[in-house]
């Protein structure tokens, strides 16, 4: 490869033909180019070949650079109120001093050619905060922000890569004292007991990958990637506040739910009952399996007796945590909301577990905003593909008779 024996050389001849193009229409071919070239810098080099290719890609003549914004941060965002702050950086002062501590070493590396004016941390952290929340381009912050398109993609790559080194430190399973809280919590809202978190699948839009796109549609019809958390409450506070415990993503959005879940840690830790100490489990909706450490509801026949429908009123009202959840993480990080600016299979799942990282550190800051009503994927059809599955033996007949049990001692709200 040209990249293993002369990176200086490649980055020449990238930097000649960025040139020759950059009389045509930049607008579109020049993200593109630098995006592509992303792409085999990251499968093949290190961090110091992609700076130093991007690098003479950002060296454009005077004649084709635009006029950006400057000194946005030292004279604008250093004014900002702290409501000013939280609204445009989706979190307060404090958690950004916090996160920007954490990670602020190692992303203090110059991100620019030698001799121009370094990239702070506390830039680059911005910069990246806007991107996840808002669905601003690249060139649209790049500007405000006064730096190169490339620089800010590089930014936000090592802002992500600090962050999710982090990700064993802010998404774990909860230990006893935590679950005690979540138990009691969850309790509160009908009475369901035992319960330590509850599972869902949201869909986050991408932008559709060149390989096997069609992969990548949902059942909704657009591009997505799954994914999959357990959620749970860490104080004995509102139910709004929830944090993610475990999460997982990386499919396409056409693979099932179920499937996802069965290709994420959750079957072992379901095997391992030390991880759901005095019979705790988590609640799911329909699009899982029965599981005595997941509680799902009765299917609705048309034959179901007042307790069991008394149940399923119990259970969803319970689950209900995870979708506020999902709303707050999406109304935090735009960006989620709106469609992810890449096509980088590999990278994408990083991006969305780095976001529920920042959700994470947000509750632990007890840093509020303000959740988003988000529909979370509708799971009818995979009703009929559970209905159909044959009973694990002995595991399931202990999964229906604690449900049952359950069913039985909950209070009677149906009409209450």
């Amino acid at each position: 490869m040209l990249l293993t024996t002369d990176t200086y050389l490649t980055s020449i001849i990238l930097y000649c033909v960025y040139c020759l193009i950059a009389t045509m229409d930049s607008e579109s071919i020049v993200p593109l180019i630098v995006n592509n070239i992303l792409s085999i810098l990251d499968d093949s080099s290190s961090d110091d070949d992609e700076f130093l290719v991007l690098t003479h890609l950002m060296n454009v003549s005077d004649s084709t650079r635009l006029t950006r914004i400057e000194h946005y941060v030292e004279n604008v965002v250093h004014l900002y109120s702290d409501d000013q702050f939280q609204s445009h950086f989706r979190m307060q002062r404090k958690t950004f001093d916090f996160i920007l501590s954490l990670i602020g070493p190692k992303i203090s590396e110059n991100v620019v050619k030698p001799g121009r004016p370094s990239v702070s941390p506390e830039t680059q952290l911005l910069l990246t905060l806007w991107i996840l929340g808002t669905p601003d381009s690249y060139r649209s912050v790049s500007d405000r922000f006064n730096v190169g398109k490339a620089t800010a993609v590089i930014s936000v790559r090592r802002v992500v890569k600090a962050l999710y080194d982090h990700v064993h430190t802010f998404i774990k399973w909860p230990i006893a004292d935590e679950m005690e809280t979540s138990i009691r919590v969850f309790r509160a809202v009908k009475g369901f007991p035992n319960v330590i978190g509850a599972i869902d699948g949201t869909h986050i839009s991408i932008t559709a990958p060149k390989n096997n796109a069609e992969a990548y549609v949902n059942r909704k019809g657009y591009h997505s990637m799954q994914l999959q958390v357990g959620s749970y409450f860490l104080q004995a506070v509102c139910n709004e506040n929830g944090m993610f415990i475990h999460c997982f993503t990386g499919y396409p959005g056409a693979v099932h739910d179920l499937r996802v879940f069965q290709n994420s840690d959750l079957p072992e830790f379901f095997r391992n009952d030390t991880q759901f100490p005095d019979d705790v489990h988590i609640l799911g909706d329909a699009a899982y399996k029965l599981h005595k450490h997941l509680m799902v509801p009765f299917k609705d026949n048309g034959h179901l007796t007042d307790i069991q429908k008394n149940f399923n009123m119990c259970h969803s009202s319970t689950r209900m945590a995870i979708e506020r959840a999902f709303g707050l993480l999406k109304g935090r990080m735009r960006r989620l909301l709106d469609t992810l600016p890449m096509t980088r299979e590999d990278l994408i799942p990083k991006y969305i577990i780095t976001c529920c990282i920042l959700h994470n550190i947000c509750l632990l800051k007890q840093d509020q905003f303000q959740p988003l009503a988000v529909a979370i994927s509708n799971n009818a059809s995979a009703v009929e593909i559970l209905a159909t599955r044959e009973p694990d033996g002995g595991g399931r007949d202990v999964a229906i008779r604690k449900r049952d049990v359950i069913a039985a001692e909950l209070p009677m709200q149906i009409g209450a």
